[in-house]
């Protein structure tokens, strides 16, 4: 029986994992952002979890991996913007000229968030300087309104002393410091208050939802890649592969049903008015087209990248599940 190593992150929806004809070994990263670069750059793993855009930027740079639609984590991204408390920033077009940090240009997060700003509120994102302080998984796409923090400093400490303007909060931007690595981390957050960051949209929740049912877009992360060349050996892995990761979801639905009630999950769950993580081509296409949208107006994928669905993953059977 072949071997198939495996990295994702610690979801309880995504293990064990059991693919027919195949003995799975699976390989710990943590964090696991720090194995998409190694995916991307190396093809260091049979499959691996990916960032979207990251995947997405991947296929168009002829990189050997295909995907399938199993996208592990979904959320809104209303709430990532975190302002300066001294910044004066209370609208989206406040951020028209400002500094905003970001952990690289192409991180998933950043891509729907720009979008939103961009297509829901008029903001020009190209007047923005995103401030960064880690690599692209795939460099030479930044714009030119990219600058490199050069000191050290993480972009939290560069949003407490106001040298920028706002940031995103959690992995994307202010939680952590510098590349992903073991125990990657940063300072706690300075507490949102009268002293602190605080939310460019306090409403977040409301906006979410609003946009959700106005657009059918549920921003989705964390896509399934494979080796190109282990497809082409057996054509039918990805179909396999998306059985097992059903499957696996499914048990962990039967033996805890309050899986999905975790409080983030559960609170999405309740926006959308279903499964708060869809798998499958039919469930999820509005999403990739929008994320390939926001992609190639932002300049990270090429003006003729198809968002066609069922040509940016391998041929598989793939049931929404």
């Amino acid at each position: 029986m072949s071997k198939l190593s495996v990295v994702v992150g610690d979801y309880a929806h995504a293990r064990p994992l059991a693919v027919d004809g195949y003995e799975v070994e699976p390989v710990e990263v943590k964090p696991v952002i720090g194995a998409y670069r190694r995916m991307i750059r190396d093809l260091e793993f049979d499959v691996c979890e990916l960032a979207p855009t990251s995947y997405l930027m991947a296929l168009q740079a002829g990189v050997r991996l295909t995907g399938i639609p199993v996208f592990l984590n979904r959320r809104f991204h209303h709430a990532d913007v975190q302002c300066g408390a001294a910044s004066g920033i209370r609208f989206p077009g406040d951020l028209k000229g400002k500094r905003i940090g970001v952990r690289a240009y192409t991180v998933t997060t950043g891509v729907w968030v720009r979008g939103i700003l961009r297509d829901e509120y008029g903001l020009d994102i190209d007047t923005v300087t995103w401030v960064v302080d880690d690599d692209d998984h795939i460099e030479g796409r930044a714009p030119g309104n990219v600058e490199r923090v050069s000191d050290g400093r993480s972009l939290g400490e560069l949003l407490r002393a106001g040298e920028i303007d706002a940031a995103f909060s959690g992995n994307a931007g202010t939680g952590r410091a510098g590349a992903p690595r073991a125990g990657w981390s940063a300072p706690a957050e300075q507490p949102a208050g009268e002293d602190g960051p605080y939310p460019l949209f306090p409403d977040h929740e409301v906006l979410a939802a609003d946009w959700y049912l106005r657009t059918g877009i549920y921003p989705l992360h964390s896509v399934i890649a494979i080796r190109g060349d282990l497809v082409d050996s057996d054509p039918g892995l990805p179909s396999a592969l998306y059985a097992a990761f059903a499957e696996s979801k499914r048990r962990q639905a039967e033996a805890a049903p309050e899986w999905s009630a975790l409080p983030r999950l559960g609170k999405q769950a309740k926006q959308i008015g279903g499964d708060p993580i869809p798998y499958g081509l039919r469930a999820n296409d509005v999403s990739v087209r929008a994320l390939v949208k926001f992609s190639r107006d932002q300049g990270l994928l090429d003006a003729d990248f198809p968002d066609e669905p069922r040509r940016l993953f391998a041929d598989g059977d793939y049931p929404d599940a």
